[in-house]
């Protein structure tokens, strides 16, 4: 009974150790654990290192903005110049690239604003003033003796946004003119004032009396004119600022008014000293960009 009794406790031991072997637990991979973060001070240090890099960038990627913006202007200027020759051209006729100045409807007549067609015509262009430019041609190949019949030869188009033309360009004379000098190269640019001796019909093609614009004009060869016969005595060079025109707007209806814009270059004198200048060869007619050089 002894023997039998030790043998029965001996297989009862050996089933306990085996279930406690079965269903003992085992730590569990799912179990979360808690592994060290960052504290508060490190995390303000980060803030604060982020606003910092922050502070230094965005001046930087607004004068990226900027430059990317006269450049834009320089290029569709460049364009621009290069379509009014290829008018001229292929047409075989003088075509004149004509500007928006600054208070244009002085020169307007009532002739010209008393019917809605003109006076809207007459504000849309408000906003192009130093801006704006289109490609008018007085004859066609075919035209009568003394009947020629004015043609607009493109839509009004805007440079970009911040950009524009020198103010000089349109205040100074044909015979008045400052001088643009690099101070790296030495290069000079002597910048003369639009031409304006010739009419144009304004704000439409059928409009009169003809009034005096800004232009530059290109002949059958595709050279710069003065009158559309003889060759212009010099290069033309016309200088892009940055900054901004601010146009006069009824406070109710927001239309443009006839009113004098604010002109102003930032940074100031950027047309001068910073300068990016569309130059125009006289013999060729060709446009190229001249800017100011660094070292």
């Amino acid at each position: 009974m002894k023997i039998y009794e030790s043998k029965v406790e001996g297989r009862e031991s050996s089933a306990r150790t085996r279930s406690s072997r079965i269903f003992r637990p085992r730590p569990s991979s799912l179990v979360p654990r808690h592994p060290s973060g960052f504290t508060l001070i490190e995390l303000l240090v980060v803030i604060a290192i982020l606003g910092i890099m922050a502070g230094l960038t965005v001046p930087v990627l607004k004068n990226f903005a900027k430059s990317d913006a006269t450049l834009g202007a320089s290029r569709q200027l460049l364009d621009g110049v290069a379509r009014a020759r290829q008018l001229a051209v292929s047409q075989r006729t003088t075509v004149y690239m004509v500007f928006v100045p600054q208070n244009f409807w002085n020169g307007l007549s009532s002739a010209q604003t008393n019917t809605p067609a003109g006076m809207t015509a007459a504000i849309n262009l408000c906003d192009k003033q130093f801006t704006g430019y289109t490609f008018v041609s007085l004859r066609s190949v075919g035209d009568q003796p003394g009947q020629g019949a004015p043609r607009y030869l493109a839509p009004w188009q805007n440079l970009p946004d911040n950009t524009f033309i020198a103010l000089a360009k349109f205040t100074n004379s044909p015979a008045q003119s400052y001088i643009i000098t690099d101070p790296i190269s030495a290069a000079a640019y002597n910048v003369y004032g639009f031409n304006t001796n010739a009419t144009f019909p304004f704000p439409t093609a059928d409009a009169a009396p003809w009034i005096p614009l800004p232009y530059i004009a290109f002949n059958y060869l595709g050279q710069l004119t003065i009158n559309g016969v003889d060759v212009s005595g010099s290069d033309e060079y016309i200088p892009i600022a940055k900054g901004s025109v601010l146009y006069a707007r009824d406070p109710v209806s927001k239309t443009f008014l006839f009113n004098s814009p604010d002109v102003l270059e930032m940074p100031p004198g950027n047309s001068t000293n910073s300068y990016n200048i569309v130059h125009i060869d006289r013999l060729t007619g060709r446009a190229v960009l001249e800017f100011q050089k660094t070292q």
